[in-house]
């Protein structure tokens, strides 16, 4: 079991940024590649962003591309998402979640481990 909590959600002007975390504990970290979704009301949830084990490939939705960074730090166990010039279509719920295949795979099927989310709401 792997279990991901999310922080650094928060109420943001469009054109600001912010930075999310998300902490795992359990097994092995660096055994799993990591991703980014978000889900608004009413809409399904959708692909932001993930990142390989070792941090080396990352892949990201057209729609946050040039504007979002995902990293990650083995040694503490923490994944991130720089969120930079946001919009209010980035207005969401954003979970974490973890992969066993190791893939920075934008569908959701492939991960097996999810955090609760933490609530991004951008004001126009």
């Amino acid at each position: 079991q792997v279990q991901l909590v999310e922080s650094g959600g928060g109420l943001v002007q469009a054109g600001g940024s912010l930075r999310l975390s998300c902490a795992a504990s359990g097994r092995t970290f660096s055994n799993y590649a990591m991703g980014w979704f978000r889900q608004a009301p009413g809409k399904e949830r959708e692909f932001v962003a993930a990142i390989s084990r070792g941090g080396s490939s990352t892949n990201y939705a057209d729609s946050v591309k040039g504007r979002f960074t995902i990293s990650r730090d083995n040694a503490k166990n923490t994944v991130y998402l720089q969120m930079n010039s946001l919009k209010a279509e980035d207005t969401a719920v954003y979970y974490c979640a973890a992969a066993a295949t190791g893939w920075t795979t934008s569908r959701a099927y492939n991960y097996d481990y999810w955090g609760q989310g933490t609530q991004v709401t951008v004001s126009s």
